[in-house]
């Protein structure tokens, strides 16, 4: 039976044409990595840059991968990019002498979700958004009166408990 290879939002190595020393593979592919989120959207595909060698009954995989973003900040609610990089992608795949391709698109997607950050920020000095008006911040002040004290605790402080 004919081994069909997928098509380019996978990322396959071609297991029985890999060189006995191992082989560099190199590219992009398709968007393996579409969340279609409205927080997190993906920006072109999975940038490259692997050693596969096969070792005995394993396919060992090393090297770089990358994919480009579109976050919402968590503090500002504005849209901005984000490179999620893995600088040492490391995988290994049980092959025998039967396999001729080793789909790595699971284990990479997993991997670049898995360095996405939990709450995104556009920048480190990030003012957010005026808890009253909801002006972002990062544009100057809002122009709301400025509160004396903390207010929840206004209540407990009106009774009079002597």
């Amino acid at each position: 039976m004919p081994h069909k290879l997928p098509d380019e939002s996978h990322l396959v190595v071609d297991v029985t044409r890999l060189d006995r020393e191992g082989e560099t593979l190199e590219g992009v592919t398709g968007e393996i990595v579409a969340l279609d989120e409205r927080f997190v959207k993906s920006v072109g595909g999975v940038e490259y840059s692997l050693f596969a060698q096969a070792l005995g009954s394993e396919l060992l995989v090393r090297g770089r991968v990358s994919q480009r973003f579109e976050l919402v900040c968590s503090r500002c609610n504005e849209v901005f990019e984000h490179e999620a990089v893995i600088p040492d992608f490391t995988t290994s795949v049980e092959i025998d002498e039967n396999t001729q391709f080793a789909d790595l698109t699971d284990e990479v997607r997993e991997s670049i979700i898995l360095t996405l950050p939990a709450y995104p920020v556009c920048r480190e000095g990030c003012k957010g958004l005026c808890a009253r008006c909801g002006k972002n911040l990062n544009e100057g002040p809002c122009g709301c009166a400025e509160e004396s004290g903390d207010s929840r605790w206004g209540a407990l402080d009106a009774l009079n408990l002597k």
